[in-house]
C-alpha cells in the first residue's frame, strides 16, 4: 500500500510538472489574450449573430496557433533565454523539457489550429494563422537580434488575430477587418517597447535589439513611443466613418487613446523607467477595454 501510495503520488507530480511546462511552452495567458482578439473580430464582423460554439472553436483555433509561435520561438532561442534573468526559468533553458519534445508539442498545436480555422471557418482564416506562425517564428524571432525593425515586422503577426476573426465569419479581407488590424497593430509598439524599455539591460546579454532606435534608452525612442501611441488618437474616425461605432464609442476611444498616450508622454519628458511601467501597464488595460467599447457600440 505504502509503495503504490508513493508511485502514484509521483506519477501525479510528474503529470503536473508537464502540464505546468506545456503552459509555459504556451504561454497560457498571453496566448488566451491572443485568442480573445480572434473572437473579438469574429465578433464584430458578426454583428451579434454568432453562436457561442463559433466563438469558442475561434477562439480556440487563435490559443493554439499563438501557442505553438511561442513554443517555436523558445525553441529556436533556448540558448538565448539561457542568458536572461526573465527567461532563464523556462522549460527549455532548465531542461525540463527537450528540443525534440518542444518541436512534436509545436507541430501539434499548429496542425490542429490551423485545421479549427480550415474545417469551422473557411480557408482565407486558415491561410491567415498560417502566415501568423510562419512570420513570427522565422522571421521575427531571428530579426531581434539583427534589427530594432524586428518590432515592426512582429506586430503584423501580432496584429492578425482580430483579423483572423473577421475573415472567418465573413471570407473576405474587407475595411472592417484592416481596420481592427490596425487598431492592434499601433497598440503592439508602445506595448512592446515599454517592456523592452523595462528590460532592456536583459535583452542585452541575449544581443536583442527590442528599443525602437540603436540609440536605445534615449530620447529619440521615447519620441518614436510616443508618436506611434498618439496615433491611436485619430485613427478613431475610421470606424466612425464606416459605422462600426457610434459618437458616444469614438469619444470614449479618444478618452481612452489619451489615457494611453499620457505615460508615453511622460517618459519623454523624463526618459525614467517608472513611466515605461505604468505605459506597459496603460497598454494592458487599453486593448480589452478598446474591445469592449467596440462591441458595446
Amino acid at each position: 500500500m505504502i509503495k503504490q501510495n508513493i508511485h502514484s503520488i509521483s506519477l501525479s507530480d510528474f503529470l503536473r510538472a508537464r502540464v505546468q511546462a506545456y503552459g509555459q511552452l504556451l504561454k497560457f495567458r498571453l496566448s488566451l489574450l491572443v485568442s480573445v482578439s480572434a473572437v473579438f473580430g469574429f465578433a464584430m464582423a458578426s454583428q451579434g449573430s454568432a453562436s457561442w460554439e463559433s466563438l469558442l472553436w475561434i477562439g480556440l483555433g487563435g490559443l493554439l496557433i499563438t501557442g505553438a509561435s511561442n513554443s517555436l520561438n523558445q525553441l529556436f532561442e533556448k540558448e538565448l533565454d539561457a542568458k536572461m534573468s526573465r527567461t532563464s526559468g523556462r522549460p527549455l533553458p532548465e531542461g525540463r523539457v527537450g528540443s525534440g519534445e518542444v518541436l512534436v508539442y509545436a507541430l501539434l498545436l499548429s496542425v490542429v489550429g490551423i485545421s479549427i480555422l480550415g474545417y469551422f471557418f473557411n480557408l482565407p482564416a486558415a491561410l491567415l494563422g498560417i502566415i501568423g506562425l510562419l512570420s513570427y517564428a522565422f522571421v521575427y524571432t531571428p530579426l531581434k537580434r539583427i534589427t530594432p525593425f524586428a518590432v515592426f515586422v512582429g506586430a503584423i503577426p501580432g496584429s492578425l488575430p482580430p483579423l483572423i476573426g473577421w475573415v472567418a465569419y465573413t471570407g473576405s479581407l474587407d475595411a472592417g477587418g484592416w481596420l481592427l488590424f490596425a487598431f492592434q497593430f499601433f497598440w503592439q509598439f508602445p506595448h512592446f517597447w515599454a517592456i523592452a524599455w523595462i528590460m532592456d539591460e536583459d535583452y542585452q546579454k541575449a544581443g536583442f535589439k527590442m528599443l525602437p532606435t540603436a540609440s536605445g534608452k534615449s530620447k529619440k525612442s521615447a519620441s518614436l513611443i510616443l508618436l506611434y501611441t498618439l496615433c491611436l488618437v485619430p485613427m478613431v474616425l475610421f470606424p466612425l466613418q464606416l459605422g462600426m461605432i457610434q459618437l458616444w464609442s469614438a469619444l470614449t476611444l479618444v478618452g481612452l487613446a489619451v489615457f494611453f498616450a499620457f505615460p508615453a508622454w511622460k517618459l519623454h519628458r523624463s526618459l525614467d523607467t517608472k513611466y515605461a511601467r505604468k505605459l506597459m501597464f496603460a497598454s494592458f488595460l487599453y486593448l480589452p477595454l478598446m474591445e469592449l467599447i467596440f462591441i458595446a457600440s
